[in-house]
């Protein structure tokens, strides 16, 4: 299932999960509160969906889910490591793995530095940057698996 990444669904969920109530959602859209709850309820619901079928898709054992802020940590079997599927509004549905990357080498080296960037602003946290995206995502994913 794709995220409607483009609709105002994924817009308030968004809203929501970087801190702003219900309440000043309505107001800033000009709609009611209880539209927006019924808007947010069906985006969890879509949310995890797109979770379990990602996990489904790359095998991953569910440890952990929370809709509310995008979030699937789990294991993946076939790699045998942690795995982490995470919903950022710019980036989409994304999976990370565990692992000690070779980034000096990597051709993906600067994507990764700006989807980790990226993904820690959405969801408020602070990370320190290092020239290591394996780093940076540890810290990152292990403040995000605090937050489920």
């Amino acid at each position: 299932m794709l995220l409607p990444m483009n609709e105002k669904q994924f817009e308030f969920w968004t809203m929501r999960r970087s801190g702003v109530s219900n309440i000043t959602i309505a107001h800033r859209i000009g709609i009611s509160r209880q539209a927006v709850s019924k808007a947010l309820l069906l985006m969890n619901e879509k949310i995890e969906s797109t979770l379990r079928e990602m996990a489904n898709a790359n095998q991953i054992a569910i440890e952990t889910i929370n809709p509310e802020r995008g979030i699937l940590i789990g294991r993946s079997i076939p790699f045998a490591a942690a795995a982490i599927i995470f919903v950022s509004a710019k980036h989409g549905v994304q999976v990370w793995y565990e692992h000690d990357g070779n980034c000096g080498t990597c051709p993906r080296y600067t994507e990764c530095i700006e989807l980790l960037w990226d993904y820690a602003d959405e969801l408020g946290i602070r990370i320190e940057k290092t020239a290591d995206p394996t780093k940076m995502a540890e810290k990152l994913f292990t403040k995000a698996k605090a937050l489920v």
